[in-house]
């Protein structure tokens, strides 16, 4: 949609359009909706200025990115939004040329736009072409941003930034003067006004330039911009970021500044769905729900392994005044908001920092506590080297709790939970379990919590998976747990939810296979796999995990070094490819994962 000739109330109009439509399929499909509705006139100002066709919209986490994807070719689409085979969460350059990067973890904005404007340079392009990027606060938490600030600073590439203050607040304004003299540096008068002031103390030497720099710091010192002036980035704002007014014309004095420059905008989150608006958390990503009354549509009663991880932490914490813990701004996701109500000096949320809050905890496991470290599978990808560096190198005791372990669901590629087994069975000292139901996710925690090395415990999205199975026994470093015991030469091994959905498969099957529960994938137990090999050829693997270097991998390993060669091992887990979005039932039913399919695939000797 090309919207440069529209007028002020045409651009008004088709903001209040563009925020029913993403309300109206929201609310049909769940996704990300408080910071997306909130940043709608931020995205309509950014084509109203500049051209997504040539310069690059980076998006950080593009979560906040529904607007975009509707100015750009994908109202009709837009209905199935994380939706199986339709439209990503998130920016997709297959889906569209205007969607410059895939963005799904925080933080990566900044630094792409270095390399953005770093390609532009090399081309000369400069002319034409120029960076626009729209970052949150929050991902102003994540230490890689400023990395990307530090080098820009010292480049200086032209560059826009686009600072979307929804909910932390860097730095508040003062009063109604730190308001008044915001609004004139977002003027063209002012900006103009500040380059010929440099030119002029530049002809009258230097004793002239220093005063004119201690004036400019005074008069900056009462706004919030004084940080990023000092990295060397323009700071503009902070400026209301629901005056389409004001974006346009800070845009328009930002892009002509032929520098980088940051432009601080505010934003109520939720903006124009009134039951969403403010600080509240469960607003940013929502299921399915009312639009009249915000009431969610009924959910399953199942209760989810988060909920059942966070009451069991806390029957520990409750007896273990050691228990410590942390999660980088996921304090609702992960069921740790109730552990740092009750127990806020011994649990934290550290913001978008996973890499600090792995090496705190190491610190506090040095001290003689015990950290729990709850963290999405897909997002202790950004600690891996501290994992390694500063927990495992000294083996101190720190549980690694993943969550979302296995497909996710909608979220798609970028938090699909696959590798951690791959990235954590490779590091020395590290030790791998997986609960299979409540009892035994219980068990675990007692388990690791009196465990003195490094641990991960790796659990799913939602329900563990429905089984009829027998009860779980207490847990023992490296030990299975057999389940059931037939004669057929057939033995499937589960892993975590995996176990449910091998005892799933089993129930569709004639032949009844032996059932083990592997428990624990690092260290492996070796005397009942030698038992299990002396009576069943033929193995199948069952894991929410990818397959390079998952748990077919380890069993394989452990195969060739003892020796067996007349076993066959089948693994179930996730081929060597990203995994699509969607319903989590039609994503395992594209990848051939279903029971049914799992039971003919058996059946037929695949």
């Amino acid at each position: 949609m090309n919207i440069k000739s529209f007028t002020l109330p045409q651009l008004e109009e088709l903001s209040q359009k563009i925020r029913e439509r993403i309300l109206e399929v929201v609310s049909q499909n769940g996704g990300h909706l408080s910071s997306t509705l909130g940043a709608t006139e931020i995205i309509v100002a950014m084509h109203k200025v500049f051209d997504a066709a040539h310069d690059p919209f980076i998006f950080d986490v593009s979560h906040q990115s529904y607007a975009h994807k509707l100015l750009t070719e994908r109202w009709e689409e837009f209905a199935t939004l994380r939706q199986f085979g339709g439209l990503s969460g998130y920016t997709k350059p297959s889906e569209s040329p205007m969607d410059y990067f895939v963005a799904g973890h925080s933080s990566t904005s900044i630094s792409l736009g270095v390399g953005a404007a770093k390609a532009i340079a090399l081309k000369n392009e400069e002319g034409s072409r120029i960076p626009v990027i729209v970052i949150g606060d929050g991902s102003m938490s994540a230490g890689m941003a400023y990395e990307a600030l530090n080098e820009l600073g010292d480049r200086k590439y032209p560059m826009v930034i686009i600072l979307n203050d929804n909910e932390m607040s860097i730095a508040k304004p003062i009063g109604a003067i730190s308001r008044m003299l915001s609004s004139a540096m977002a003027s063209p008068f002012y900006q103009r006004f500040k380059k010929k002031t440099e030119q002029f103390v530049d002809n009258f030497g230097e004793g002239a330039h220093y005063l004119a720099k201690r004036f400019e710091e005074a008069f900056k010192l009462i706004t919030p911009g004084i940080m990023f002036e000092e990295m060397g980035i323009e700071y503009i704002g902070p400026i209301n970021g629901h005056d389409l007014k004001s974006l346009i014309e800070t845009f328009e004095t930002a892009r002509s500044m032929k520098k980088p420059v940051l432009v601080h905008v505010q934003t109520i989150k939720g903006k124009g769905y009134e039951i969403a608006e403010g600080k509240h958390e469960k607003w940013h990503g929502v299921s399915p729900f009312d639009l009249k009354s915000g009431a969610a549509n009924a959910k399953s009663s199942a209760k989810s392994a988060t909920q059942i991880y966070a009451d069991a932490l806390m029957h520990q914490a409750d007896h273990n005044p050691k228990i410590v813990g942390v999660t980088a701004a996921m304090p609702s996701g992960t069921g740790l908001s109730a552990l740092m109500e009750k127990y806020p000096d011994r649990f934290w949320d550290v913001a978008i920092a996973e890499q600090h809050a792995v090496t705190s905890m190491a610190a506090l496991a040095k001290e003689g506590f015990k950290p729990f470290c709850t963290i999405y599978s897909t997002f202790l990808q950004r600690g891996f080297d501290q994992v390694i560096h500063d927990v495992c190198l000294m083996d101190l005791p720190v549980v690694f709790a993943l969550d979302r372990a296995g497909i996710v669901g909608e979220d798609g590629e970028t938090h699909q939970g696959v590798f951690d087994i791959s990235f954590l069975r490779l590091i020395p000292n590290m030790m791998l379990c997986a609960p299979r139901d409540e009892k035994s996710f219980h068990q675990i925690i007692a388990y690791t919590a009196t465990y003195n090395h490094p641990c991960s415990i790796r659990y799913p999205r939602g329900a563990f998976l429905e089984a009829d199975l027998p009860e779980s026994l207490p847990f023992e470093t490296g030990k299975s747990q057999l389940l059931s015991s037939n004669s057929s030469d057939m033995l499937f091994i589960g892993y975590g939810n995996g176990v449910g959905r091998a005892a799933q498969t089993i129930e569709l099957m004639a032949e009844k296979p032996s059932l083990l529960d592997l428990r624990f994938v690092k260290p492996l137990d070796g005397e009942m796999l030698t038992r299990m090999a002396q009576r069943h050829k033929r193995w199948y693997v069952f894991s929410d995990s990818a397959k390079m270097g998952g748990v077919g991998s380890a069993l394989l390993e452990w195969l060739c070094e003892s020796g067996i060669t007349d076993v066959r091992l089948v693994s179930f887990e996730y081929d060597d490819a990203f995994i699509k979005h969607g319903n989590t039932k039609l994503v395992e039913a594209s990848l051939g994962l279903r029971p049914e399919q799992l039971a003919q695939k058996v059946s037929e000797g695949k």
